[in-house]
Formats: C-alpha cells, structure tokens, sequence
C-alpha cells in the first residue's frame, strides 16, 4: 500500500516521456486523437434554423420558397453569447435540412439564403456563425443533411455529386470545424425539383459513405463525424438527451448504418448482437463492454419539444431543474449533451430560453462550487491506493487529484480500492470519476463508500469512460473509498474529484 498526497508528484509530472515509456499496454479499442479532443467538449450546441423557422413546421417539404427566409434582427453575437454564458464548448448549426434550403450562398443551387431577401440576398448565416464562435472562444461545426426534398435528383446518383460539393463547400470554406453532423433521415415523399413523389434509397449503398466521409477527413482532420453509425461518435439511440446507464463507448458498427434500420441490424450485425439486443436503438444507447471500436454517444435533446423555434411552445421550454437532469444523464454517464437552441424568427435565442440555461449554468456551477480533495493547498487530502503500478510514484494515486489531464493512477491489478483521507470531517454530494481513456475503456464495475465508523456502501455502478457524475444527498464523511470490483485490466483513472454542491 502507498500514500501520497497532491505535492507529491510535481516532480515526476514533468516526466510525460518516462510516463510514456512505462504506461500499461492499451486495453481493447481506444480513442483517436480527435476522439480524444471531443470528449473534453461534454456539452455543445445545436441550432437548427431555416425556412422551417418561418412556415411553423418541423420538417420542409421542399417546395418553400426563399422568399420566407428573412429574420428580422438576426444576431450571430447574441446566439453565440448565449451559448458560451451557457458553459457551452461550441455550436452545431443545421447548414442544409432535410428541406434543401442552404444557410450558406451554394455555388450548386439557388435554393438558398442568396435567393432570400436577408440581407439583400448578400448574406451567409454559415459564415457570421462560425465568425461569431471563432470571436468568442466557441467551436463550430455543421449539418448537412444527406436526404434533400427540394432536389431534382434525389434518389439517383447524380445527386451523390451535389451532395459531395456542397459538403466540400463546408468542410474547406468556413475554417477548423470540430463536429459535422449526418442526420439519419433518408427518403421519403417531397417536393424533388416538382415531381412531389416518394423516392426511397438504399441507406446502406447509396451515399457511398466511406468516399464521402473521405471528403471531411481530407478538409477537416480534427472533426469528428457524427451518425448513428459513426465513424466517430454515435446517436445515443433517442432524442430525450439520456444516455443508458451504463453508457460504453465501444460497440461492434457491422448492421448499423446511418439512419436506424431494424432489418439491416437483424441481417447484418452479429448474430450474438442480434440475440443480445432487441433494437439497434437500444444498443446504441447502452453501447457494449466488448464492442470492436471507439464510438462514444452524444446526446442530442431540444431545449423545446421541436427542433425549429414555434411561438406556441414559448411556454414549454425546458426549464433549468430539467436540464440539469440531462447534463447528469449524459456528460455524467460518459457521453456528451449537444441541446437544441433553435434561433426564433428575429435571428436570437428567445428570452425564456435564455433565462433558462441561466439558470442551468447556474446549477452547474454549483455543482461544482466547492472541490474538497485540494480546497486547502496547505492540507490536501491523502490519497492511498491498494494496488499501484511498479509501486512507482508515476502511476501514483496522488494523480487522481492533481488536476493534470495526462497524469493518471494506474494499478497492478483488476480489483483495487482507493482512499482519500480529508483529516477532518466534510459534506460532499458528488463524486467525479474520469478513466484514462487514452487507453481503453477497462473498469466494469465499481463502488463508493463512506466511513462513518466503518465503511458503508452510498453508490455502485457499472461503466466510468470519460466521466462518471455521482451525486446525490448531503453527506459528512473524513474519509471516502472507491473500490473497483470489477475491471477488464488493471484500472487507469485520472481523476476523483469530490465537490459539495452550492445549492445542497
């Protein structure tokens, strides 16, 4: 058994390359670097906008005219504002919807904002978008929707190549994007250049996904693409903004394309997947322990119950207390929470939208308002660990709170328990645990206890990954212990942080 505390390990932090050349072997599927970078995001924005805005309706048909299209005050500054007072990392806007009308001045087509009267026609809400997160420390990133029901050539491949320019157009005109978004909404009636038919495609073949996500890997190496087959992150199964419980990383993609399709996972995923989930949606919620790649979930949920703005739900935003649920369903469970704010038709985030995630970042904030492992630098909580790799300082416990992202406590064996050690008693109503995933995804099961003149068992779950949110009732403690009872290796974690919420 070692004991450390904080200080403890300045020395060796420097260290990162002897770091490097002792860590543990990477266990089963691990994250790219753009992985990587995506999951320090945990919660970002949506802004789905367009002629919809303006019709009251979810989904355009195809037919709208631009002439719809032209907000009244429409204010980059104030969305993006809104967005960063949030405590949100960046900002997704719907560039094209399944309707075909484009935010940006396409060179293949008229029908887009240089067709509308905004702006005179001289217009691009693309660009004032991605200028306005760029000006206030925000990332950007964009939709296109693959299914287009104002295009004449929908359904046949000609349409391939439009797609692919404008996604070319995207991708290399509007600078470093983080995220590009393939909604899984494919075929179906529309408009399609007049016809006003019902097309339908292979969802499977049509796109020749992997030359088109080429396109994005050539522009935009360090964005991650989001569908409900990947290739980077994954749908989490359901538009509520929850994630399962557990929530793993890792699935095997063969039978999951983007668009869910029931009788494309039964005939080509696994049969053992078959058998052990009922639905494709119900695999992508829960992921799977021993999934053949890194594929994380994102969370997307509304702050409203449509995805447009409609004046009639002015009075059915979600309210902070509600949000604060989610941020604890999904950044807690590992994933991350993209949340739809949908522009109104003057161009800003309304009012009671703002007022709500004012409140929500409040909640957050207190959430974590008082960190206990470290709150006094001259005392910082002891740390011991049973198990620690090589009995080496480097991979010590002391790692778990420092607050170094690259550092990390690594143990020598699958079943290990850590202790902190406050030396005096503390109120405490949550525990944050985060995994080193660089290399891989390894604990499987785990418990948190407190002394209370002998250990007692408050919380057990399934699943760390990127981050794990314990929180719960005000409790007083000297002394908390994480136990790994289960773990596919020997556990890689670099953090346990232990805060007392405000609000408590």
């Amino acid at each position: 058994m070692m004991t450390y505390r904080a200080g403890d390990a300045d020395d060796v932090r420097s260290h990162g390359h002897r770091r490097q050349e002792l860590a543990p072997e990477p266990f089963g599927p691990v994250p790219s670097s753009r992985q990587l970078a995506w999951h320090e995001l945990e919660l970002y924005g949506f802004l789905h906008f367009t002629v919809n805005t303006f019709t009251d309706r979810e989904w355009g048909y195809g037919d709208e005219s631009p002439n719809l299209f032209d907000p009244s005050d429409f204010s980059a500054n104030q969305i993006v504002e809104t967005a960063g007072q949030a405590g949100m990392a960046g900002l997704i806007l719907t560039g094209k919807h399944h309707d075909g009308f484009c935010l940006w001045p396409s060179r293949y087509t008229d029908h887009s904002v240089r067709r509308s009267p905004w702006r005179r026609g001289e217009g691009d809400i693309v660009r004032e978008i991605s200028d306005a997160c760029a000006a206030g420390g925000l990332r950007f990133g964009v939709y296109l929707s693959p299914w287009d029901r104002n295009h004449a050539d929908y359904g046949r491949p000609e349409y391939l190549r439009y797609f692919r320019n404008q996604l070319e157009e995207l991708t290399s005109e509007y600078g470093d994007l983080f995220e590009v978004w393939f909604d899984g909404a494919n075929g179906g009636d529309g408009y399609y250049g007049g016809a006003r038919e019902t097309r339908r495609i292979d969802r499977r073949t049509y796109y020749d996904w992997e030359n088109t996500w080429e396109i994005v890997r050539r522009n935009q190496p360090n964005a991650v693409m989001f569908s409900d087959a990947g290739p980077d992150i994954r749908w989490v199964g359901n538009e509520d903004g929850i994630a399962g419980d557990p929530c793993w990383a890792t699935v095997t993609r063969r039978g999951l394309f983007p668009g869910v399709d029931e009788e494309a996972f039964r005939t080509y995923a696994a049969a053992e997947m078959v058998d052990a989930w009922a639905s494709p949606r119900d695999l992508l919620n829960q992921g799977d322990p021993n999934g053949e790649e890194w594929l994380p979930a994102e969370c997307d949920v509304s702050i409203r119950p449509g995805w447009f703005y409609h004046t009639a739900e002015d009075g059915a935003v979600r309210s902070a207390d509600n949000l604060f649920d989610l941020y604890l369903k999904s950044v807690g469970r590992g994933g991350s929470l993209l949340l739809n704010l949908p522009p109104d038709r003057r161009g800003r985030i309304h009012e009671t939208d703002v007022d709500s995630l004012r409140g929500f970042r409040a909640r957050v904030d207190r959430l974590f308002a008082h960190e206990l492992a470290t709150a006094d630098p001259q005392a910082p909580a002891a740390v011991t660990a049973t198990s620690t790799r090589g009995d080496d300082p480097l991979f010590g416990a002391a790692n778990l709170i420092d607050g170094d992202r690259d550092s990390y406590w690594a143990s020598d064996e699958p079943q290990a328990d850590v202790v902190l050690d406050f030396g005096r008693e503390v109120d405490f109503t949550t525990v944050s645990l985060r995994e080193a995933i660089g290399l891989g995804q390894r604990v499987r099961e785990y418990a948190i206890d407190v002394d209370r003149g002998g250990w007692k068992e408050i919380a057990r779950g399934r699943s760390i990954g990127s981050r794990r949110l314990v929180h719960g009732e005000r409790r007083r403690t000297r002394r908390i212990r994480l136990r790994i009872t289960e773990s596919a290796a020997p556990a890689v974690l670099r953090e346990l942080g232990v805060y007392l919420d405000a609000g408590a």
